[in-house]
Formats: structure tokens, C-alpha cells, sequence
């Protein structure tokens, strides 16, 4: 990885562990629909997890079409923020998790939130999994950087 590539990774994991919820972009039935999650990565930034109910929206969204967008911010709403805030969109595709791979998600995702235990154990509950294509993170109004997951 070159070194300004860690520089924008290193930014990316300072932006993610400082924020718990997202707002997730996805496209069905011929329209746009956003949605607050919460949120977990894994330490190498190539995947992201969150959980929904499966009778949701955002869920028919993801199954019409398999990609979506996350966008965290650390904005609080002040004027500052035009100027100083910080904004990622992370891309890719997403996929509900089965077996070994919903544990290992779950474990992940249990150690960020483990307030949602009880919502992740219901059978109604889909644990999804982002797996990452590009972080597009802009800062100080119009500085952006774009960082490409290896796979």
C-alpha cells in the first residue's frame, strides 16, 4: 500500500471508530431511500456489517439490487460544520450472512453494539454485510480523498 493510501486509511478507521451510526443509500422500486444503521467494520476496512429486519425497505432495496452506499459523518449541526466536518461514503455490494460468516459478523458487529444482542438474535433479524469497493472521504469542505479496498 503506498503511503498515501495508508495516510486516507488511517482517516477512514479514525472516522468509522468515532461514529456509530450511518445513513445507508440504497435504490429499489425505482426510487432512492435512505436509513439510519448502526453500524461495525472490520479492522482491515474491507467489510462492514449492520443488521435490519427483514420486512424493512431498506431490505427489499438491497435484495432488488445488491449495492449500496453508507455515508458517515462527524457533523453536530453547527455552522462550523460546512467547513470543518468530515464526510465517508463507502461503496460495494451488500449481502445477508449465513453460518460461520454470521458468527464471525455477529461477534464483530456484538462488540460495537452489544445493546442490539437481543434484535440480532431474532429470526426476523438479517445481518448484512458491505463488502467495501472505495471510501470517498471529503473533508474541510472540498478536499477529497478516495481510497480503493484491495482484495
Amino acid at each position: 500500500m503506498k503511503e498515501k493510501d495508508r495516510e486516507v486509511a488511517e482517516a477512514v478507521r479514525r472516522l468509522l471508530e468515532s461514529q456509530r451510526v450511518g445513513v445507508l443509500g440504497t435504490y429499489g422500486a425505482g426510487s432512492p431511500y435512505c436509513s439510519l444503521v448502526g453500524f461495525s467494520f472490520e479492522p482491515g476496512l474491507e467489510r462492514l456489517y449492520f443488521a435490519t429486519t427483514r420486512a424493512t425497505r431498506k431490505f427489499a432495496n438491497l435484495r432488488e439490487t445488491g449495492r449500496v452506499a453508507l455515508l458517515v459523518d462527524n457533523r453536530a449541526n453547527r455552522e462550523e460544520d460546512l467547513h470543518e466536518a468530515s464526510a465517508l461514503t463507502v461503496v460495494g455490494p451488500v449481502k445477508e450472512l449465513a453460518g460461520t460468516e454470521r458468527e464471525r459478523g455477529a461477534k464483530v458487529h456484538l462488540e460495537r453494539h452489544p445493546s442490539l444482542a437481543g434484535f440480532l438474535e431474532s429470526p426476523t433479524t438479517a445481518l448484512l454485510a458491505l463488502d467495501a469497493e472505495r471510501y470517498f472521504l471529503v473533508r474541510r469542505f472540498q478536499e477529497v480523498m478516495v481510497l480503493e479496498v484491495e482484495r
